[in-house]
């Protein structure tokens, strides 16, 4: 196929579950997998949606993502957890852990949850999302132990993952502030769509394996690595990330002994309700988020926004208008989906069904 198509989400959805409970799943499991990767095309980042379906057969084969996985939870307290993945999905394990930390802090105020060994957890801004709608603050830390993809400030070569981190602070009567960001200049992701429309990248993002700056993306899969935010700043976060999610929780910092792509998660959340009855914190959130956007925009056709307003414009103008997928996305879907016997005519029809 070639060129950009949209497709509604509902149908994508119901597609890529189609898929997914083929591939071993369980009509639950699948169901979820696909409402989380759509949800993440529809808001924006199309590096942690449905372009990830045919890697996810990949590393079901080769037994780096476990279909069904039961969590086990290795520690436990009022206000501490440690769980681990068993390697499944991270859509579902990550639910799971994100319930276990919300119910902890509603209770004791404050909570953190260590999740290791787990599988892909996808866009980390779900997880603030769904601690903002129980109305909790948390902030979450990510890294991918056994996937090197990003230099240190001032090296050359692989050192770091991606280490992404999130952030979400409900507000008083309006949508909560989240802020989701790789501490790489990318998501590792938005390579793979940049290769699949057969686009250069912008320059400051990747090097090749010498070291050297590049706009290709293919020299980094040839062996190049991405660059960190912020220079030395983005690099010293990225390592204090990659410390949070893997060594504090038990997991994995970044290791090139990890054969496994595994992803380890520090989650903290806080119930301000515990503490603050008459909602004051929530107030004065919204107080300072409506101050700093009633900043005089530079141009006046982009004004001033809060974290997480962009993923909700685009999540709106996509829920009402479809999804768009280029032509290679929309090839590797057909192609996963043949690979677990279903026919280019049969998921042609699930796209096309209304």
């Amino acid at each position: 196929m070639t060129g950009t198509r949209t497709f509604d989400a509902a149908c994508l959805a119901t597609a890529v579950a189609a898929v997914m409970e083929a591939a071993g799943s369980a009509r639950g499991e699948a169901t979820t997998i696909a409402r989380r990767l759509v949800d993440s095309n529809l808001a924006g980042h199309e590096s942690h949606g449905v372009l990830r379906v045919g890697k996810y057969l990949e590393w079901v084969r080769d037994g780096w993502l476990v279909p069904n996985a039961t969590p086990s939870v290795v520690f436990d307290n009022p206000a501490l957890a440690i769980v681990d993945g068993q390697r499944g999905f991270g859509q579902v394990i990550g639910e799971h852990a994100a319930k276990l930390g919300i119910a902890k802090a509603a209770t004791s105020g404050i909570a953190m949850i260590g999740l290791r060994n787990c599988g892909h957890l996808g866009r980390l801004g779900d997880w603030a999302e769904m601690a903002a709608e129980a109305g909790q603050v948390s902030l979450h830390f990510l890294n991918t132990s056994g996937a090197q993809r990003v230099a240190p400030h001032g090296g050359s070569d692989r050192r770091l993952s991606t280490n992404p981190m999130a952030v979400g602070v409900p507000l008083e009567g309006e949508a909560p502030a989240i802020l989701d960001i790789t501490t790489s200049v990318v998501a590792e992701g938005k390579l793979m769509v940049a290769r699949n429309k057969g686009e250069q990248v912008p320059a400051g993002w990747i090097v090749d394996k010498h070291g050297r700056p590049t706009v290709d993306p293919d020299a980094f899969y040839d062996g190049g690595a991405l660059l960190t935010i912020a220079a030395h700043k983005g690099s010293g976060l990225s390592i204090i990330t990659d410390l949070l999610a893997g060594a504090v929780t038990t997991g994995r910092s970044s290791d090139p002994a990890d054969t496994v792509l595994r992803n380890n998660m520090l989650s903290i959340y806080i119930a301000p309700a515990v503490y603050d009855r008459d909602g004051a914190v929530l107030r004065e959130a919204r107080r300072l988020v409506d101050y700093v956007k009633a900043s005089p925009p530079l141009d006046p056709a982009s004004p001033v926004l809060a974290p997480g307003e962009i993923e909700r414009r685009t999540r709106a103008a996509r829920l009402a208008h479809g999804v768009p997928l280029d032509g290679k996305t929309l090839d590797d879907l057909v192609d996963a989906a043949a690979r677990v016997g279903i026919g280019r005519e049969r998921f042609e029809a699930m796209l096309a069904a209304q």
